[in-house]
């Protein structure tokens, strides 16, 4: 069965997180993806939070499933002139370089454009168009100026950054859609386009519920929100705390176990449609009669009570039981998931949402796979290249270069020479898709 994205070549120069999360989702889709690293470096997350000296580290391998390597030195100018091949040879390249990099080389769009005409040229920048478009950012940079952290954490507390990579794999997976439809229009139109996605915006999307209760606030105060009707509303969309951002109000509520696990926890949602049987099980049926409790608009100015009562329930169940208990009564909830128990979650390994992949110097080891299911072509996860491993391979099969020239592109420096091990090269990639 054919891949998605297969037949079409992606020459990939990012490198950290934001562009190689857009590169390996192609990849996973069946893509060509060429990674171009610097010779005897790489990607400088290859070495970033080593946990096995001397190997690559989950964080690169973790963003590079399914792609090959090539090492060029693209300031030489043979490297250069492979570069140029390069971009002739293939359908979109992909850069998360600082504002200009690629310019300062001789690679202008207008330069790529009249190499190939077809190639799409996609880009991750940290800001649009303005003030600080000239300025580099990482992950909490994004998350702060795209209004994450402002309405992140709670109101008596300082603002905070989230744990899930939303500036760095949220732009990604942005930067992914614009190129797929950028090749979709292709078809039509003959030719490539610039796509460009700023992390800043790729956050404020992400962050689009903050900015609708920013214009609810001009008309008064924000009934769902936990400052309601006892604190203030300040001129700014405010932190909220574990509030539900849809307007029904929920919370997350201690369960048994808390006092010695951290996640021994649960999210409640008491939605208006739900209560009676919430109020049921909770032993609170006396709600249901009184109408201090028995409507959305009695309980509104009560939250903290009714989450405490609520409270007082989960406390004497385990969080798994408090889902299998509440699911059955149509009560949104879920338990706080660690990163362990998702780790070793069945359902999530048998989706290939988690696998395992074997890689020849690092051994087994577990990532995220392809979050996005297509029912006739679905996704491989295939181990990480290591560095310029796929060097001849492609300068042989997709630049049609000679064995001469190879040598002589290596002897001039142009590209690496590393060798890998013949045992690393026996190795196939093991999917678990």
């Amino acid at each position: 069965m054919g891949k998605a994205l297969e037949g079409v070549r992606i020459l990939d120069m990012t490198h950290v997180q934001s562009g190689p999360t857009c590169t390996q989702l192609l990849a996973w889709f069946g893509a060509d993806v060429i990674k171009v690293e610097r010779p005897g470096v790489g990607d400088a997350t290859r070495g970033q939070l080593r946990d096995i000296p001397d190997v690559d580290s989950l964080y690169f391998t973790m963003l590079n499933h399914n792609k090959r390597s090539i090492t060029l030195n693209t300031k030489s100018e043979k490297g250069k002139e492979i570069f140029t091949r390069l971009i002739e040879e293939c359908d979109v390249m992909v850069e998360n370089f600082a504002p200009g990099a690629l310019d300062r080389m001789g690679f202008s769009w207008d330069r790529i454009q009249k190499i190939n005409p077809r190639l799409i040229y996609a880009s991750v920048k940290g800001f649009g168009p303005g003030p600080y478009q000239e300025c580099k950012v990482y992950e909490n940079v994004a998350q702060c100026t795209g209004g994450s952290a402002s309405t992140t954490g709670f109101d008596d507390g300082p603002p905070l950054v989230t744990g899930a990579q939303i500036g760095d794999s949220g732009t990604g997976l942005n930067l992914a859609l614009g190129i797929v439809t950028a090749l979709f229009h292709r078809e039509k139109s003959g030719r490539g386009q610039r796509v460009e996605c700023a992390m800043q915006d790729g956050v404020l999307n992400l962050c689009r519920v903050k900015l609708r209760d920013q214009q609810r606030l001009a008309h008064g105060p924000l009934h769902e929100y936990p400052q309601y009707p006892n604190g203030t509303f300040g001129d700014a969309t405010p932190r909220a705390g574990n509030a539900s951002g849809g307007g029904q109000p929920g919370w997350v509520v201690k369960c048994k176990g808390w006092e010695t696990d951290p996640n021994a926890y649960t999210y409640v949602i008491a939605q208006a449609a739900a209560f009676p049987g919430l109020a049921k099980v909770i032993g609170r049926a006396d709600w249901l009669e009184d109408p201090e409790w028995n409507t959305p608009e009695a309980r509104l100015p009560k939250l903290e009570a009714l989450f405490h009562e609520i409270e007082k329930w989960t406390m004497t169940k385990d969080k798994f039981e408090v889902m299998e208990i509440l699911n059955p009564l149509n009560v949104p909830c879920g338990p706080i998931l660690s990163m362990k128990e998702l780790a070793e979650e069945p359902s999530l390994r048998k989706t290939g949402t988690v696998v395992e992949v074997d890689h020849p110097t690092r051994g087994k080891y577990l990532t995220v796979g392809n979050p996005i299911k297509l029912s006739a072509s679905p996704a491989e996860v295939k181990r990480s290249p290591l560095l310029g491993e796929h060097t001849e391979e492609i300068l042989k099969k997709v630049l049609g270069f000679s064995d001469d020239e190879i040598k002589a592109a290596q002897s001039c420096g142009a590209v690496g020479d590393e060798h890998v091990t013949a045992d690393a090269l026996r190795l196939k990639s093991t999917s678990f898709g």
